[in-house]
């Protein structure tokens, strides 16, 4: 079990990257003051929640209603965790976010910063496909009711590290400076990249036996 907390804490933190958050929300929250900003971290904390709770909890009825195998959603569940990673190492992803969050600052003024919580920085910065995926997958892979539990421990800690990334955002964009995120993101993308390919091959395994 401990082995499992420790996988699906590795899988979501480096997934959801609360540290990269950081940029992406000072960015969308330009020109409020303090206590909005404040505001939508909250916000948008508590949206990507309740999203992402309703993923952990319902994931696996939903691949049911649809007809699809939880061994099907692991190999393309992996598979796309593979091309965050590929992103991740190459820096495409970070350049992708700031275009969705200069989008987002685009479409809505500063003084919308109830939407601005909703999209991008819920939808898709926090909760993003990539997420959902991998709390799908982790659900399915939990061992026993403890391990379930414990992974919705993990769920919290992770949105919780956002939450405190928010509100944290100029401090640690002074304190790493763009040399060290880059060489912290491309690590995280070679570990994802590792733990992608994990889900693939437990995937195919479980067809073969089947």
């Amino acid at each position: 079990m401990f082995d499992f907390i420790i996988n699906a804490f590795a899988t979501l933190f480096v997934t959801i990257d609360p540290v990269g958050l950081a940029p992406m929300f000072l960015a969308v929250t330009a020109g409020l003051s303090t206590q909005d900003r404040r505001r939508v971290a909250m916000r948008a904390t508590i949206t990507a929640a309740a999203i992402l709770m309703l993923f952990f909890v319902a994931g696996q009825s939903i691949l049911n209603i649809l007809g699809i195998s939880v061994s099907a959603f692991r190999v393309a569940g992996g598979i796309l965790l593979f091309l965050i990673a590929v992103e991740m190492v190459f820096g495409k992803r970070a350049a992708r976010k700031s275009e969705t969050a200069e989008k987002a600052v685009e479409d809505h003024p500063p003084s919308d910063f109830h939407e601005v919580a909703i999209f991008p920085l819920a939808i898709p910065l926090i909760a993003g496909p990539a997420a959902i995926s991998a709390i799908i997958l982790l659900s399915g892979q939990a061992p026993d009711t403890v391990a379930y539990a414990g992974l919705a421990g993990v769920i919290l800690i992770i949105l919780g590290s956002c939450l405190l990334a928010f509100l944290l955002a100029e401090r640690i964009e002074r304190l790493l400076g763009d040399t060290a995120q880059l060489v912290i993101t491309r690590l995280l993308g070679v570990l994802l990249a590792a733990l992608s390919i994990q889900f693939v091959a437990d995937g195919i395994r479980a067809f073969i036996l089947v």
